[in-house]
């Protein structure tokens, strides 16, 4: 039975990959921040435990108790775990910026680097990184998550070169608009962290809310937006491919952005990604 640690399995795509795995056989270690979701994956059967992923003390927790159930190997790590900070980007503190390179890089890049010490010890392993589209394409007021899977695009292909030669592969996940609470999270930190009354923007940021608020009701309708059991099937094929492809793009925004950023000059891009931006923030 293969082993994988999943990282924020409270909802969305964690949660539908960690079921989805489990029902296919996969020994399947689901992690979350909150002490109250893990108690309810607990309760669904899961094996589960904490992981924090803005702490080191939590990630060494958690990978050893998952080594203490595995006899000290590990397979299959998919670190899902993430949030998004909306916002201006001259309305980004540093610290506000800080916390979201805490989870969305700096945690998920320290949780890596120990998962492959793992797998070079025992001889195998596959990783697996969920980016988003906006790892590829910039949109308005999203510059702090954009910031952080630019980031961790880069060090994914660079790790996956430094790895040649090794029996572990890694991969990157770039899904686009996928049925989940990302949105519901992004307003929550929206709200939080953003002077929204201070800022140069202030006239846009009503709109800002509005749309977080409104994706909450409309995504099922939204015919770009899929299920998560679309980003299992690239999550599946990297796992069990004997040649798991570097990148995999999910809907079709991904796949059609994938192909703009190469063929059109900058300020044509640009005039795109504002279009999209200024129409969804009216």
């Amino acid at each position: 039975m293969q082993s994988i640690l999943i990282t924020g399995c409270s909802t969305g795509i964690g949660y539908y990959c960690a079921q989805a795995l489990h029902k296919d056989g996969y020994k399947v270690f689901a992690t979350a921040r909150n002490r109250d979701d893990v108690e309810n994956l607990k309760a669904e059967g899961f094996l589960s435990t904490q992981l924090d992923l803005d702490s080191s003390d939590s990630i060494d927790a958690a990978l050893k108790w998952v080594l203490a159930q595995t006899g000290g190997e590990l397979d299959a790590l998919f670190n899902n775990g993430a949030y998004g900070q909306p916002g201006a980007v001259e309305d980004l503190t540093r610290d506000v910026l800080r916390a979201q390179f805490e989870t969305n890089l700096f945690g998920t890049h320290e949780l890596t680097c120990k998962a492959l010490k793992i797998m070079r010890e025992q001889g195998y392993g596959r990783i697996i990184q969920n980016s988003s589209v906006l790892g590829l394409i910039t949109l308005k007021y999203r510059g702090a998550y954009n910031a952080s899977k630019f980031a961790l695009e880069g060090l994914t292909d660079t790790l996956r070169l430094e790895l040649e030669g090794s029996p572990i592969s890694i991969s990157l996940i770039e899904p686009g608009p996928i049925e989940s609470d990302f949105r519901k999270n992004a307003q929550i930190a929206f709200k939080e962290n953003i002077d929204t009354q201070q800022s140069a923007h202030k006239h846009i940021y009503e709109a800002v809310n509005k749309r977080l608020a409104n994706e909450q009701k409309t995504q099922k309708k939204d015919p770009f937006t899929l299920g998560p059991e679309a980003v299992y099937k690239a999550l599946k094929h990297a796992l069990e491919s004997t040649n798991p492809k570097a990148r995999y793009y999910v809907t079709l925004p991904t796949w059609l952005f994938s192909i703009l950023r190469r063929v059109l000059p900058t300020q044509a891009l640009d005039w795109v990604l504002k279009k999209i931006s200024n129409t969804e923030n009216k």
